[in-house]
């Protein structure tokens, strides 16, 4: 069981202050373990690529607009291009979480497309809707338009906001969603036993710093 949850975990190292060592370190165990992704801040994506271009099974994952989504379309799509250029072959990207919670739809499904198109055909995108700042129909109404703008993934959460993934919020964004989405489970998942629960709850993938630990039945003190 633990294997086959490591295959579903981006192995994540996102804070500020994560150095060369620790993203060299993160690709080795990536390797080790064989996590799905490394998902790393974009300025450290190209070396990722490059420590990990001798296997096919873990993939580069960055992240577009983070932590806040409060760039506009354009940028996040240029980010986009410039990650794939630089080896990322999947993209995690923050919605504008503002316009959501002002019912501008149009601009929250322009925002995802922009990414989803620059994306098309050379990196899976997932989407960010940052669920602990929302309501129960903003979430729904996230990953209705995420879907409506042809995302592979919804995912619950960046990490660095009020809270991460609940199997509450999972349970909702599968039922949302459809079987034929990915949903992603990031922040606070720890231990084994969290990443099972969000699993059954849904989650094809997990976002977590603690794939390691969570491999080996222990628990994180960190999510990030």
């Amino acid at each position: 069981m633990s294997q086959s949850i490591a295959n579903l975990i981006d192995h994540t190292a996102l804070k500020a202050n994560t150095t060369q060592e620790q993203i060299l370190v993160l690709c080795s165990e990536a390797k080790e373990y064989k996590f799905a992704s490394v998902c790393v801040n974009p300025t450290w994506v190209k070396l990722a690529a490059e420590q990990l271009k001798d296997t096919e099974e873990v993939k580069v994952c960055t992240v577009i607009g983070f932590p806040l989504g409060a760039s506009t379309p354009e940028v996040k799509a240029f980010e986009t291009t410039n990650a794939i250029a630089n080896g990322a072959t999947e993209v995690d990207m923050v919605i504008n979480i503002a316009a959501l919670k002002d019912k501008n739809d149009e601009l929250v499904e322009r925002d995802i497309r922009a990414v989803v198109e620059a994306a098309s055909g050379k990196a899976l995108t997932k989407v960010i809707i940052e669920t602990s700042l929302l309501t129960d129909e903003e979430k729904v109404r996230a990953c209705e338009i995420a879907v409506k703008a042809g995302t592979d993934f919804v995912k619950t959460s960046t990490g660095f906001s009020t809270g991460g993934a609940t199997v509450e919020d999972i349970m909702l964004m599968r039922k949302t969603v459809g079987p034929n989405i990915g949903v992603k489970a990031s922040g606070g998942v720890r231990d084994l036993e969290g990443a099972r629960a969000v699993v059954e709850a849904g989650a094809t993938r997990i976002g977590a710093s603690a794939g390691v630990s969570i491999i080996k039945g222990e628990t994180a003190n960190t999510d990030y």
